[in-house]
């Protein structure tokens, strides 16, 4: 029990609330996940294809010609810490890791 409290309190925040007098309610907020960042060495075990972006790229459409699966978006997205397309700007360098098992795998 003691482990499972302490897995909880990793993945929540508990936040006392207190709306107009009443008791103070607990609220339970997932923290902010973190970033993983592959080794050099993990790196190393890859390939990178570069993409230049241009207009109309997304991120779903280079994962559905890189990989045939558009669900793996996030893959290229993580993978160059831009988490969306709005962090993206035209001539940027997308680095698109392959083969895309090797990379979950690390994840």
């Amino acid at each position: 029990m003691a482990s499972n409290s302490k897995r909880m309190s990793r993945r929540f925040k508990f936040v006392g609330v207190n709306n107009s007098g009443e008791t103070p309610k607990l609220v339970k907020q997932y923290s902010t996940p973190t970033n993983i960042r592959l080794s050099a060495a993990q790196k190393r075990t890859l390939t990178e294809v570069n993409h230049i972006w241009k207009t109309g790229d997304r991120y779903y459409k280079l994962a559905e010609r890189y990989y045939g699966r558009p669900q793996y978006w996030w893959a290229i997205a993580l993978y160059n810490n831009k988490p969306t397309e709005g962090h993206v700007k035209l001539g940027d360098m997308i680095r698109v890791p392959l083969p895309l098992e090797k990379y979950l795998r690390y994840l």
